[in-house]
């Protein structure tokens, strides 16, 4: 068995430093180096699509799911491999896409054969790009209590509401939504349904944040008709793919607080003599951060292996959540009254304050802290109510 694994890191090495550009081994300048697919891509440099089509071409955006759905069926091993050999040559992620972290576990689980080779396939290779229709305006922690409805009209669905803090709605291809077919009972009238935006009736709207970016969207949904094909699980048992989605999205948040790839900021500030004090503080930050980094490869190895506690993912979000804070607050400190620049060249219009601004919300989005502690403190130890 090692043997083998030995070959096929020698393999996987070897192809990565043939097919990998040079542009996707340093580090990313701004938000648009991200990418993210879909049918109207945008790209900073045409290496990014150069990149992902070749890693989705041998379905190592997503290594782990089965090959027939457009995946690379690798073990577990083999997938631990792969992210080591990318993270020797200072990959960027080929794919960002909430239907590699999110939908697609949710599909491969609830989903049904035909759903799953419609789709899956299409999020491996970044020809969808998906966004998560969750949240409501009377609706955040208690998700339970929305009131997007979706009326039974015999061969389809017609529904209409309002859902908020839709993440790159305006951006996005599909959504996949929880709406109300049953008014009689609050978690057990929830459904899960997957359609186009581009359906008549949808409508966004961005919303502007505090960090002067817009990724954030208000969405309305007036009168659109959604086949029942798209029903995703059981009727009015979407509660049950809602929670099983939350706790991949929460493990994505999580990830965060591992930070990206290329030169840390918080060490070149450190090497540069800062306050003495701010490099304690800075050193403190780097021990928790390399333990949480082990924590995370030991949570991820648990988590393939069915073997982590259900409420594993809310411990993760939550210290990624504080961990990433921390980080950026450190590099706003380390940098001064400088730092807080918002518009010229040198400061690339800002990239340090709108990056720390936009953290903020991460202890609300995929669940509020407040509401991961809870958990933790239930399901984890043990306390009372």
């Amino acid at each position: 068995m090692t043997e083998a694994l030995d070959q096929f890191r020698a393999e996987t090495r070897a192809w990565l430093e043939e097919n990998c550009p040079a542009e996707m081994r340093t580090p990313p300048k701004s938000e648009k180096d991200a990418t993210w697919g879909g049918r109207h891509p945008e790209y900073a440099h045409p290496d990014q699509k150069l990149w992902m089509d070749r890693m989705g071409a041998r379905g190592w955006t997503v290594p782990d799911w089965p090959k027939q759905y457009g995946g690379g069926g690798l073990s577990p091993a083999e997938t631990k491999i792969l992210r080591e050999e990318l993270k020797r040559i200072k990959a960027r992620n080929p794919l960002n896409s909430f239907g590699i972290s999110m939908l697609g576990p949710a599909l491969l689980k609830y989903g049904t054969e035909e759903q799953k080779r419609e789709h899956l396939p299409k999020i491996a290779r970044g020809e969808i790009r998906w966004c998560q229709g969750y949240s409501e305006p009377n609706a955040g922690s208690d998700l339970a209590g929305l009131q997007t409805s979706a009326e039974d009209k015999g061969d389809h669905f017609l529904v209409n509401g309002q859902k908020v803090w839709t993440s790159y709605a305006d951006k996005a291809d599909w959504i996949f939504c929880l709406v109300r077919t049953d008014k009689s009972v609050k978690q057990a009238g929830i459904s899960f349904l997957l359609f186009d935006m581009a359906s008549p009736g949808v409508s966004t709207k961005p919303i502007l944040l505090i960090s002067g970016n817009s990724p954030f969207c208000e969405t309305f949904f007036d009168n659109v008709e959604v086949p029942k094909a798209n029903l995703l699980g059981t009727l009015n048992k979407g509660w049950d793919v809602a929670k099983y989605l939350l706790g991949h999205e929460r493990e994505m948040i999580s990830g965060f607080g591992l930070g990206g790839s290329g030169k840390d900021p918080l060490v070149e500030a450190a090497r540069a003599g800062v306050d003495p004090i701010l490099r304690a503080q800075i050193a403190l930050f780097q021990v928790r951060a390399k333990a949480f980094a082990a924590m995370s490869e030991k949570f991820i190895d648990e988590l393939k292996a069915g073997r982590a506690h259900p409420a594993q993912p809310s411990m993760m979000k939550y210290y990624g959540t504080e961990l990433n804070k921390t980080r950026h607050e450190l590099q706003m400190a380390a940098g001064g009254s400088d730092a807080l620049e918002w518009e010229s060249d040198a400061s690339a219009h800002g990239a340090a304050p709108r990056a720390w601004l936009r953290t903020k919300a991460n202890s609300i989005e995929g669940g509020t802290s407040e509401i991961q502690l809870n958990i933790i403190a239930k399901r984890i130890l043990d306390l009372p109510s």
